[in-house]
């Protein structure tokens, strides 16, 4: 049976890897809409190459040159905010939602509709609103499967059993690049080093939300809405092969893992079709060859973003908000050259920090989630020259 997709984050790389899978399984996805940031011309190209009926571009300044882009092909075309709603609230069967950041929230919200497939790879939607995204999930009756390898290995793996009867349930992490680094030489890297993971290709924020392990730690939080587990009961374990990469402990001593080689186009046809896997012909997973797997725990010394997000998770309220919206503005200082690399997790450890003294609730609402969100943005925004000094040397501190 033919299913129409809407593809909301085409253009970046979980976006390219869906347009892989769809396009080798024609008969199976009818493109209706797919949504770009600012690259009208990569937009155009891909939904030329899917034959979708709608395209928006989130940067209202590209419309014109995504019109021109398009001109004779007979697909519509839209720009800003509203048009990426627009697309997000198409007919579709399934929604693969794959905006980076906060900035995927709204959209992601207005994709869920009642009987729809909501296949989530947007984190923030859960880590900044989570009570309330998943609560509306659960009354429209839409069906939420993860796309990240580690909640999308985690879901086939929990199948095995009770919720009741988890004992744990574990992400796994590659370590990134600064995985064997002490702590010295991690101080100094550039944004390039961060970004040089070495398994997985995503966007530079991800990526150096990876050397951070942030990026496990907001995952942790996603697993905690979409699976219902308390923070006692998540984990996470460094695994440089990537090849498990979820786990779940059982109360009778078992254990149940999801292994896969490292292809997000495995994930996201599991969850484009769950339950009806697709063949994909992808290289299969030769245990023999591979001949070892080896674990560790996760240095949180070294990378102290995780355990600032489990803090988050622990205190709950408005504080994962906090620790995105903050996390966000600090890797972009990061990114510019602003601050070094452990200047991220003091940011967000002293901005949380600010927050955590009003004792905010969780929102209730997504527009609630972004309004805590752009307030923890604009106090970040001001701490960041306090922030970068005291990584300075001391002599070096406003000409000291």
């Amino acid at each position: 049976m033919t299913r129409s997709l809407t593809i909301l984050g085409a253009t970046g790389s979980i976006g390219r890897s869906t347009s892989d899978v769809v396009l080798s399984h024609r008969d199976e996805f009818r493109i209706e809409a797919v949504v770009g940031g600012r690259d009208a011309k990569a937009l155009a190209e891909v939904a030329r190459r899917l034959g979708a009926r709608f395209a928006a571009l989130a940067d209202e300044r590209g419309g014109a040159e995504l019109r021109e882009a398009l001109a004779g092909s007979g697909i519509a075309s839209g720009a800003g905010d509203a048009a990426v709603i627009e697309a997000a609230e198409r007919d579709a069967d399934v929604v693969l939602a794959a905006i980076s950041g906060a900035a995927g929230l709204r959209p992601t919200h207005a994709a869920m509709k009642p009987g729809r497939r909501l296949a989530l790879a947007n984190k923030e939607s859960l880590v900044c609103a989570g009570a309330a995204f998943m609560a509306d999930a659960k009354r429209l009756g839409v069906e939420i499967m993860p796309v990240d390898s580690e909640h999308n290995a985690l879901d086939q793996a929990l199948a095995a059993g009770r919720n009741a009867d988890v004992e744990k349930a574990i992400i796994t992490a590659t370590g990134g690049p600064f995985r064997t680094w002490p702590r010295e030489r991690i101080a100094k890297a550039s944004a390039k080093e961060a970004s040089a993971h070495p398994v997985w290709s995503m966007g530079s924020k991800i990526n150096i939300d990876s050397a951070t392990l942030m990026n496990k730690g907001l995952e942790l939080i996603e697993a905690h809405h979409l699976f219902g587990l308390e923070a006692e009961r998540l984990d996470v374990l460094v695994h440089p092969e990537a090849i498990v990469h979820g786990l779940v402990q059982w109360s009778d001593g078992a254990l149940t893992a999801g292994l896969a080689l490292p292809d997000m186009k495995v994930p996201i046809a599991n969850a484009l079709r769950h339950r009806e896997r697709l063949r994909m012909d992808l290289p299969r997973l030769d245990l023999a060859a591979i001949g070892g797997l080896s674990f560790e725990r996760p240095d949180e010394t070294r990378f102290p973003c995780l355990s600032l997000a489990k803090a988050a998770l622990q205190a709950g309220g408005a504080m994962p908000v906090v620790l995105n919206a903050t996390n966000e503005i600090a890797v972009e200082a990061f990114m510019a050259g602003r601050i070094g690399f452990y200047a991220i997790s003091e940011y967000v450890e002293s901005v949380c920090s600010i927050f955590s003294r009003r004792n905010i609730a969780a929102p209730s609402t997504v527009s609630e989630a972004l309004a805590i969100d752009e307030e923890a943005r604009v106090t970040a925004r001001q701490a960041i020259p306090a922030v970068y000094e005291q990584t300075l040397p001391q002599g070096a501190r406003k000409g000291r």
